[in-house]
């Protein structure tokens, strides 16, 4: 099964009386439940589930998001699991179908998307708490969007991951428009230098001259670049993400010494960033329009 077949798993399935046992394969989701007072409905998260930090103890881990252990999740007896198409493999998530699980898989690529998944899973549990806290998050996103209306955008670049050729040398994969990311930092007040750049197979066609081939149905969202076209871009920020690429704050440094001619390494706007501001699409997104749009503010 290909990743477009699990469209048919993006509205949550329907509850006679609202899910008692959830088991998140979504960090972000895992997150978002427990902090919109929803957490004594978990009976199991993945161990890449960190946030809130200290309220996840006790919960039984069902493994990584992209390794789950399934018949540890079918064990757990879950009215309902909660996937990503972004972070869990089809091949996890047409297993736990196979198995006669209930699943809902989450996609968000904008942050209203994101907001609207949010607004389904207070749906299921209709509980009042959870919807005014919502509210609260969604009025910080309809400001921070209002706020972005009004100042001019700031060129960006955001590594990811990194790695080395043995012919063509270091490569830095990104995100395009089409990402949650994308449209976070775009309201941040950021202008992704690489928006329209598609991911092209195989890797050599990104960085050489070989010619590339069809996608067909591979994600085409996380183009890898070379260190010319970072160079060409010219962005006037790089956003270094302690996730998922495990960039540590003295990254920053042999960063700037690298992109040396761009304009964020002349002008000293090379930016160290809890990662999963960035990347997590939940209730993190506020306290990521919070911390990020100073960093795109101009100076003179």
């Amino acid at each position: 099964m290909r990743g477009k077949d699990l469209a048919s798993l993006r509205t949550p399935p329907v509850f006679d009386v609202p899910p008692r046992r959830v088991v998140s394969l979504v960090p972000s989701i895992t997150e978002s439940i427990v902090r919109l007072g929803l957490g004594d409905v978990l009976v199991g998260v993945t161990d890449y589930c960190i946030y809130p930090e200290g309220l996840l103890d006790a919960y039984p881990r069902v493994g990584g998001t992209k390794n789950v252990r399934v018949a540890e999740v079918i064990a757990l007896q879950p009215d309902l699991i909660i996937a990503s198409q972004e972070e869990n493999t089809p091949e996890v998530i047409w297993a736990l179908v196979k198995a006669e699980q209930r699943v809902w898989v989450t996609f968000p690529k904008t942050v209203r998307e994101a907001l609207a998944d949010l607004w389904k899973l207070m749906h299921l549990f209709a509980r009042d708490h959870a919807f005014q806290a919502l509210r609260v998050l969604e009025r910080s996103v309809e400001i921070a969007e209002l706020a972005d209306d009004e100042r001019p955008k700031v060129r960006y670049f955001c590594p990811i991951w990194e790695e080395e050729h043995p012919r063509y040398g270091r490569w830095w994969m990104t995100f395009n428009r089409e990402t949650y990311s994308s449209d976070l930092l775009r309201i941040a007040g950021g202008e992704n230098v690489f928006a329209g750049r598609e991911r092209r197979y195989p890797l050599e066609a990104e960085l050489g001259e070989t010619l590339g081939e069809p996608p067909g149905e591979r994600d085409v969202r996380y183009p890898r670049v070379s260190l010319e076209e970072v160079l060409r871009a010219d962005p006037e920020i790089i956003l270094v993400p302690s996730e998922p690429y495990p960039y540590r704050l003295e990254d920053c440094q042999r960063l700037a010494e690298i992109f040396a001619e761009t304009s964020a390494a002349q002008n000293g706007r090379i930016y160290y960033v809890e990662g999963s501001l960035i990347t997590w699409p939940g209730v993190r997104m506020g306290e990521a329009l919070a911390q990020l749009p100073p960093l795109f503010e101009m100076t003179a």
